[in-house]
């Protein structure tokens, strides 16, 4: 089979196939940026912290399409490297079937806990009511949302990574413009933000669905009859599952550091922490796309049993990151306070707070490739247990340990200087995983 994943990648060839997905995903967190910055600077402070008080749940409800994503991409991409392009376009059918249903039932099931979560979680009054608004608007657009994240990795196993990329951009042009209109000219404050985004999620949901049901050729993966493969099912969540776990323990940790923010900081640390995230996003997209490019081609070759070609795709997946974490690393502590400026320059004291908080967040970017690295990489190469206890570690354990510990000693710095130490005590851990699987895997 012809396959733009077969044969030698050097560091140009490598590049050009991971450079749409690495632009797909900075796009896809820019216009989740999008969002915060017209919230904050149109709708309030009270607004934007609504928002990040919420979107933790709301993350976990959409992750799924992860799940599917990655997991299916694994799948998906061994099966192609076999030569069996037919069972691949089943395999492919059948999981974006299941991922779109996921997304309907998710929804469904978050809009009716939605109250009761927020309550739980501390809201009350004004608060309380800002997240129920704009949670039940962006959870109707669930399945769009779950369908979007799934797409955004096998777009580039359909070896389609441009219109991936077009899809994207079209999604947040489309976010970006109503935000503008909704927040900014018509002032519907939350309730333009979440519309906004609902939108664009089903230009980023719908558009491909549409796509792979009419295209028949061009693409390596198309929409055919399937039989439910129970088995295959569940080897795809199985790979996916780090994915999953990664982006639900990033949630709930979220929700732990929003209840230490309010303790040490009050509403502003939890405004504080939003901006963290929301300009991280754009940096880690760098990170997260590399990998979403390139876990096709590593599980082709694996498929292919190339394990001169595997060996080569770690050292340049690694060599790679290390000169892109250096690079993060100076753009964060320069453009620290210009950043926080664009969202909360009109409060002196919130600004100083986000500020120096990026300005000590920005240390993890030396490390956080690494790990996310380190995980796509065994997911690519269908060991989904490994790939899982990486990001459960890295996004769970050590992050809880740090947020609950550090805090104690150093207070608020403590809950910014967390994010780095879990970041370094994931790194060792990954490393020790590629170390001893490489006897097994051959890379």
């Amino acid at each position: 089979m012809n396959s733009t994943f077969s044969g030698h990648f050097g560091y140009r060839r490598l590049l050009r196939v991971t450079l749409p997905s690495i632009v797909m995903m900075i796009f896809t967190s820019i216009y989740c940026v999008t969002d915060g910055f017209f919230v904050s600077n149109f709708a309030g402070k009270a607004a934007f912290t609504a928002v990040n008080f919420i979107m933790p749940y709301l993350m976990i409800l959409g992750c799924v399409g992860f799940l599917f994503g990655t997991g299916g991409s694994a799948l998906i991409g061994k099966t192609m490297g076999e030569g069996d392009r037919k069972h691949a376009d089943r395999l492919f059918s059948m999981v974006i079937c299941v991922t779109a249903l996921s997304g309907l039932a998710l929804g469904v099931l978050g809009i009716v806990l939605l109250r009761p979560v927020a309550e739980l979680l501390g809201a009350e009054g004004e608060l309380l009511e800002n997240c129920v608004r704009y949670g039940r608007l962006i959870l109707i657009a669930n399945p769009a949302y779950v369908l979007q994240f799934a797409f955004q990795c096998l777009f580039a196993t359909a070896q389609k990574p441009k219109l991936g990329l077009y899809v994207t951009v079209a999604a947040g042009v489309c976010n970006m413009a109503l935000d503008a209109l909704f927040v900014g000219a018509f002032r519907w404050g939350l309730t333009g933000a979440a519309l906004a985004t609902a939108f664009s999620q089903f230009v980023g949901g719908v558009i491909p669905l549409i796509y792979f049901a009419k295209q028949r050729s061009g693409s390596l993966l198309v929409f055919t009859r399937f039989r439910f493969d129970g088995r295959a099912l569940a080897r795809t969540c199985t790979n996916g599952s780090s994915e999953l776990m990664s982006n639900i323990s990033m949630s709930l940790v979220s929700m732990l550091y929003n209840a230490q923010l309010m303790r040490y900081a009050g509403e502003d640390g939890v405004s504080a922490y939003g901006v963290l995230m929301y300009v991280s996003m754009i940096f880690i997209a760098i990170f997260i796309g590399y990998c979403v490019g390139s876990s096709p081609i590593v599980s082709y070759h694996y498929g292919a049993e190339n394990k001169k070609e595997l060996h080569g795709l770690l050292k340049k997946g690694l060599t790679v990151l290390s000169v892109t974490a250096v690079l993060m690393f100076a753009a964060g502590e320069l453009a620290a306070r210009p950043l926080a400026t664009l969202f909360v320059g009109y409060d002196e004291g919130l600004l100083d707070m986000t500020a120096h908080a990026f300005s000590i967040f920005s240390f993890s970017f030396l490390l956080s490739g690494f790990s996310i690295f380190g995980s796509s990489f065994f997911t690519a190469l269908g060991d989904g247990l490994t790939s899982a206890l990486i990001s459960f570690l890295r996004t769970l354990v050590f992050q809880i340990a740090a947020v609950l510990l550090f805090p104690l000693i150093w207070k608020l710095d403590g809950i910014w200087l967390s994010i780095v130490a879990a970041e370094g005590m994931s790194v060792l851990v990954t490393a020790l995983f590629l170390i001893g699987k490489q006897r097994k895997y051959g890379y």
